[in-house]
């Protein structure tokens, strides 16, 4: 295999690339094709369908959108891989090494119950799974798309993105808040915070190491102390809009299809706003635009 990609590369780079989508090719027919060709065979055939994902927890958020189509017409039961490690370095996530440890399973399970179209939601115990939704992450594929739409090639459904696909109710007492949560991965350099200490009622709804850092640039933001992500989504859902970077407060956002501002992420650009009141920012100005604009559109 050494000496062909040497030949290729020496004496026929014109068929390099030719050589190369050959590789490819064969490596999907070998590790892949008969798996999503059974998942396809048991998306037609099947009335009841077995789900796995471990996670991290914005991802699980996204392939709710897939779900929640195929429950139109499929029970559909979802499992929670729990303690799966991760494969790659994950800047100060909270998981402590793995996508959905413990804690933050006890975390995503209100949420998850609460959703109408799971027929059984639980913790993964070695149920027969019949659609590897962690497959996302290693198919011969470009990740850095609208994540959601991972989940349609798994399984070859499509699901209109501009509906909402996540099942609230409003928070019965925090009510019209601009609600921010800004981890510390996936931030854009180009921007900062400091103008939102001129408007009233910021509040974050991150852990609390995040928060005493965003607070630097707003002084005036408070913290809240969410017991569990339905709690986060139910203040989401009753804001005033939601600002946030990558992570699992603004796929809630997201599916929740509320008034919200995603901070964009320069290196792993794995998400975009999609329907209406969705607005994503790059730079500095276009951040305060959009902030106005909603602002304004929520008096």
């Amino acid at each position: 295999m050494a000496f062909n990609k040497l030949y290729y590369k020496i004496f026929k780079p014109k068929k390099k690339n030719e050589f190369k989508d050959e590789l490819k090719i064969n490596s999907y027919r070998r590790k892949y094709q008969e798996i999503i060709d059974q998942i396809n065979k048991l998306v037609i055939e099947k009335k009841e369908l077995n789900f796995l994902h471990s996670g991290t927890s914005g991802d699980l958020i996204y392939s709710f959108a897939l779900i929640k189509k195929l429950s139109l017409t499929h029970k559909c039961n979802f499992y929670v891989g729990v303690n799966k490690k991760f494969t790659y370095e994950y800047y100060k996530h909270t998981g402590e090494g793995y996508l959905i440890n413990e804690k933050m399973f006890n975390l995503l399970i209100p949420l998850l119950k609460n959703q109408s179209f799971f027929n059984e939601v639980k913790k993964n115990e070695n149920e027969k799974i019949d659609i590897n939704l962690d497959l996302f992450r290693e198919l011969p594929w470009n990740s850095t798309f609208n994540s959601p739409r991972w989940y349609f090639h798994i399984a070859g459904e499509q699901a209109d993105l501009n509906n909402s696909y996540l099942d609230v109710d409003p928070h019965p007492k925090i009510k019209n808040r601009i609600v921010i949560q800004r981890t510390f991965r996936h931030r854009n350099i180009y921007i900062n915070y400091n103008f939102i200490r001129n408007y009233e009622d910021p509040l974050f709804v991150g852990i609390k190491d995040e928060y005493e850092d965003l607070k630097k640039q707003i002084p005036n933001l408070e913290f809240y102390d969410s017991r569990d992500f339905l709690e986060i989504a139910q203040i989401i859902k009753s804001s005033k809009f939601f600002i946030g970077n990558q992570s699992v407060c603004y796929p809630i956002a997201e599916a929740l299809k509320v008034k919200r501002l995603l901070e964009a992420s320069p290196d792993t650009p794995l998400v975009q706003p999609v329907g209406k009141d969705g607005y994503d920012f790059y730079f500095q100005p276009h951040f305060e635009k959009w902030f106005k604009h909603l602002y304004n559109k929520s008096k």
